[in-house]
């Protein structure tokens, strides 16, 4: 029995190989990139939305703004709908910046001042510290300080950073926030007193939900999504993220990012 010959292989050049494969790997991003991107806008859309309803909603009965709901269970009931709805909300925000950053990040470095994005993450998690007898001291007082960040980017790192150094700060403590320009770098840093892990675990607990109590003993709430958001969001603004940490003592989260 004879079997067909197999037909000649085309004599490509190389290059000619080369260009296309390369040609063929560009589509094929192009083809991960624009499905990453409707996935995004649909779950952003049919989560997002109805996540928003529950809250708002819950939040009216909480507040009994249409008169009582007749027993203080119920408004008990609404508050912890509202609260499980909010953790619910920042877990699907913190999973889409993952995606997005992975994905490219879609953020656009420019000159800016780093002295007003400090001041306005201060501003909006002050009564979260003071609810918790932390106290928040901003140590930076160079108007001139620009670096090259995307405010979005930054300001989604010290959200993190500060709430973070709030849950695991006991009451009466402080939370520094500093930033220096050195070696054509600005160093942003946010200093605590408290629980820490240890230094071996940083580098793990820089990936995504990893955590530093295991499920049995943990002691505290999330997801394990903060440092991986701010690592990814520093990287894309050219940055680098870091931690330095003395296990049950006190833990420095660094920043790093180009001076302009």
């Amino acid at each position: 029995m004879s079997f067909p010959q197999p037909a000649e292989a085309p004599n490509w050049p190389l290059e000619a190989a080369r260009e296309a494969a390369a040609e063929e790997a560009a589509k094929m991003s192009g083809k991960d990139d624009f499905g990453r991107r409707a996935f995004l806008r649909m779950v952003s859309h049919e989560l997002r939305t109805p996540l928003n309803s529950i809250i708002g909603f819950s939040d009216i009965l909480n507040q009994e703004l249409y008169g009582p709901l007749g027993s203080p269970q119920y408004v008990e009931y609404a508050g912890i709908i509202r609260d499980s709805g909010k953790k619910l909300l920042s877990l699907f925000n913190n999973v889409l910046d993952i995606v997005r950053l992975e994905g490219g990040g879609g953020l656009a470095p420019m000159n800016e001042p780093v002295l007003p994005i400090i001041e306005e993450a201060i501003a909006k998690l002050r009564p979260q510290a003071t609810a918790g007898g932390v106290t928040l001291y901003n140590r930076v007082a160079d108007e001139d300080l620009h670096a090259w960040l995307d405010p979005r980017g930054l300001v989604s790192c010290l959200d993190h950073l500060l709430r973070n150094a709030i849950e695991f700060s006991p009451a009466g403590e402080i939370v520094e926030i500093n930033a220096r320009r050195t070696d054509g770098h600005v160093i942003l840093t946010v200093f605590n007193r408290g629980d820490a892990p240890d230094q071996g675990d940083v580098e793990r607990l820089m990936k995504p939900f990893e955590q530093g109590e295991n499920a049995e003993n943990r002691r505290h709430e999330g997801a394990g999504l903060g440092w991986a958001v701010v690592r990814l969001n520093a990287e894309a603004m050219g940055g680098a993220f870091g931690v330095v940490s003395r296990k049950g003592e006190a833990l420095k989260a660094i920043i790093r990012l180009k001076a302009a």
